[in-house]
């Protein structure tokens, strides 16, 4: 079995653990630690990737910007 948990760091608590255990009981497991990249994640899908360039390049030519209403942040 080959699972990925994306967790945050505070999420991990004997909860977690335990649960970990009963998934896997009497097996071998290997636990890999990276910190993950969001800008990769987002990056990562080809529609994705196009949509964020190209809000990028809007951003970029103060074109197609939207400004909420300043008052609701008060």
């Amino acid at each position: 079995m080959y699972t990925i948990y994306q967790v945050k760091a505070d999420e991990f608590d004997p909860r977690f653990l335990d649960a970990l255990k009963a998934l896997f009981k009497d097996k071998e497991i290997e636990i890999a630690v990276y910190e993950r990249d969001e800008t990769d994640y987002l990056l990562r899908s080809p529609a994705n990737r196009e949509r964020l360039m190209n809000a990028i390049q809007d951003v970029e030519r103060n074109k197609n910007i939207v400004t909420p209403e300043q008052d609701q942040f008060q």
